[in-house]
């Protein structure tokens, strides 16, 4: 069995999340370091008078795993990620204290 790409597996997902708010005059951004693995959502621009700036979505690829450093979606990467044929042993919910990382390890769903 061929090994997944998870490089372009995740900016394929990611790239799905990157959908523009034109009526809050916000900007979806995508940040891909593939060189280092660190892949990132944003959402960047002006609420009113409000400046919006935050990650949505922060994955990492470490040690041939996928680390969510954080996950701002209703659908849940993870739960994408494994309808993309990626094993649970392969996720890493990095956003967990590494105590609680055990007891989540089943939950993926």
């Amino acid at each position: 069995m061929e090994r997944i790409n998870y490089s372009q597996l995740i900016q394929d997902i990611l790239t799905q999340h990157s959908v523009n708010d034109s009526k809050n005059d916000t900007e979806t951004q995508l940040v891909f370091d593939t060189k280092r693995h660190h892949y990132q959502v944003l959402n960047i621009g002006w609420k009113e008078q409000k400046r919006i700036y935050g990650v949505i979505i922060h994955l990492d690829i470490k040690d041939d795993k996928i680390w969510i450093q954080r996950d701002g979606t209703e659908i849940g990467i993870a739960n994408q990620l494994i309808a993309a044929g990626v094993p649970k042993q392969d996720i890493v919910l990095g956003f967990q204290a590494p105590y609680k990382r055990s007891l989540t390890e089943f939950a993926l769903s």
